[in-house]
């Protein structure tokens, strides 16, 4: 009787629970499970009939790597091995060799080796090529060679290099690196407070409120926040960055999906530090996300001037989900909306050109927006500084220079030619600069812009069709005017490139702390932002208050 009873009228109401759920769940639904299917019976066929053996694991992580990668760059799968690197960046601390690496074209450079930690005591340079990690050869082993170098705390690592073309021996012992949010924070003036902000792990807003708080003690009264280069991380601790300079209880960012638990509204949950005291904040192309948030929502609410170049523009919010066997995916969930309403996402996935890349929204087709006290701010790319300064935006032939190393590889030369400077800071000359030029062409310097590279590939197809010695003299013709060009290039940018050589022999000889010591004294932006703190009439003009 009681199954006659479920039968007759409970699973109808059910059924009918669903249906008033939409036709478009249940297709959906139905899709999905259709797919999966054809995948599976794929998958094991492709595994059990291809003529060679095939490994599942490496199959299946280029499938859904693949599948994402239509989607957006922020919607990432990570096996194992790549969980522990993600918890690395959010958590800031990890056991390894203290040292940015990377590998490129088969080779692993030391890059930049940080203070005091294992890499650094063992003797590791900038620009030294690990050939060999214990007793495994680099040159041999194509998968992450950055998975060798991390262990427990204590393990001994014994490494090969090339050091100028000299083959050397060290030993690495691993112990715990701890990177700072907050690397660097000073008084610049009597009355300027500067705090650096990298990045935005767990320990971001503690960092930034003991910096805040002592720059206070010290007698700082207005402050400079530095985003340039914060490629963002956390969304609440930029929202509790935020509340460092807002009161309680203020909306600093909104996020919107098309699933309601994912709609939300961040507020400040804590008492302030100083509600009063100027701000100005630098940002650049290279601050993202939670940077944008903060130098956002802080615009927004008119309790900062922003100074720099127009931010990156990444206007989405991800979250990790655990999956199973220990894998992860961290997922575009939703956009997010600064106090005004604007999304300041710059890129639209969605939509892409015939190359297949996502198409930036056009100026013309910003909406606007007010700011607390009226001001005109605009969505649709980055954050708009109040103070836009050219000066913050790379050249393109700097660009290529600094993506492609001739930079890093010209300073690496110098500092083995001038070992002894010590913390003198150097002038780049126009003799040294001539040789910067000299040595570009000595390392057949490849800057591959878009236009060399559009031209490379049309060699590349014309060889394919065996048709590229009828081109081969034009070919020339093309090549040896993109040459001229970036000769002229070099030489109409050489300011800004002799600044990018001498930031990055500063930080050769004196790590990234006499970087941003000398950028206090010396960096045009830096001038810029203490000049307006000095003008508060300025200051306040531009707020508006």
């Amino acid at each position: 009787m009681l199954q006659w009873f479920k039968k007759r009228y409970v699973l109808p109401v059910v059924a009918s629970g669903f249906l008033f759920v939409g036709v478009g769940f249940r297709e959906d639904f139905f899709e999905v499970a259709k797919q999966i299917e054809i995948f599976t019976t794929l998958f094991k066929a492709v595994n059990s009939n291809y003529v060679d053996d095939t490994n599942p694991g490496e199959l299946m992580d280029k499938a859904i790597k693949s599948m994402l990668a239509d989607l957006d760059p922020y919607t990432n799968y990570f096996n194992e091995q790549d969980v522990v690197k993600f918890k690395i960046n959010n958590t800031g601390e990890y056991t390894g060799i203290g040292a940015m690496i990377t590998r490129k074209e088969g080779k692993l450079i030391i890059k930049e080796p940080y203070k005091d930690f294992p890499a650094d005591k063992a003797g590791l340079k900038a620009g030294d090529e690990i050939i060999q990690i214990g007793d495994v050869v680099l040159a041999d082993f194509k998968e992450d060679a950055s998975q060798l170098m991390k262990g427990a705390k204590g393990t001994k690592i014994d490494v090969k290099y090339i050091r100028q073309g000299k083959t050397m021996n060290a030993q690495i012992v691993l112990d715990e690196v701890e990177i700072d949010a907050v690397p660097f924070f000073s008084k610049i003036d009597e009355k300027t407070g500067y705090i650096v902000l990298t990045q935005f792990n767990r320990k971001a807003s503690l960092e930034t409120k003991e910096a805040l708080e002592k720059l206070k003690t010290q007698g700082a009264e207005r402050i400079i926040l530095d985003l340039r280069g914060n490629g963002g991380g956390l969304l609440h601790e930029a929202v509790n960055i935020c509340n460092l300079f807002v009161p309680k209880n203020e909306v600093i960012v909104t996020t919107k999906s098309k699933i309601e638990k994912h709609n939300n509204s961040y507020k400040t949950t804590r008492e302030p530090i100083d509600t009063e005291i100027p701000l100005v904040i630098l940002v650049d192309g290279k601050s993202a996300s939670a940077s944008e948030i903060v130098a956002g929502a802080l615009q927004d609410l008119d309790r900062a001037v922003i100074v720099g170049s127009r931010s990156f523009g990444k206007g989405l919010v991800q979250r990790p989900v655990d999956l199973t066997y220990g894998t992860q995916i961290k997922i575009t969930i939703s956009r997010y909306y600064t106090p005004s309403g604007r999304c300041i996402q710059a890129l639209d996935y969605a939509h892409r050109d015939k190359d297949g890349k996502a198409i930036r929204t056009e100026a013309a087709k910003y909406n606007a927006f007010k700011t607390r006290k009226g001001r005109t701010v605009y969505d649709g790319g980055g954050i708009q500084p109040d103070v836009e300064l050219e000066e913050t935006k790379l050249s393109t032939i700097a660009d290529a220079l600094v993506k492609n190393d001739g930079v890093f590889n010209y300073v690496t030369d110098y500092y083995y030619k001038n070992p002894n400077l010590g913390t003198t800071i150097p002038t780049v000359s126009d003799a040294d600069f001539a040789n910067f030029k000299t040595f570009l062409k000595k390392q057949n310097f490849s800057f591959d812009t878009e236009t060399e590279l559009a031209l490379k590939n049309t060699l590349s197809v014309a060889k394919k069709e065996k048709i590229d010695a009828a081109i081969m003299t034009e070919y020339q013709q093309l090549l040896s005017a993109l040459q001229k060009s970036d000769e002229n290039q070099l030489n109409q940018h050489q300011k800004e490139i002799k600044g990018l050589i001498l930031d990055e022999i500063i930080k050769r000889y004196q790590y990234k702390e006499g970087l941003y010591q000398y950028y206090t004294k010396h960096n045009s932006e830096i001038k810029k932002a203490v000049g307006i703190l000095n003008n508060l009439p300025e200051y306040n003009r531009i707020l508006k208050i």
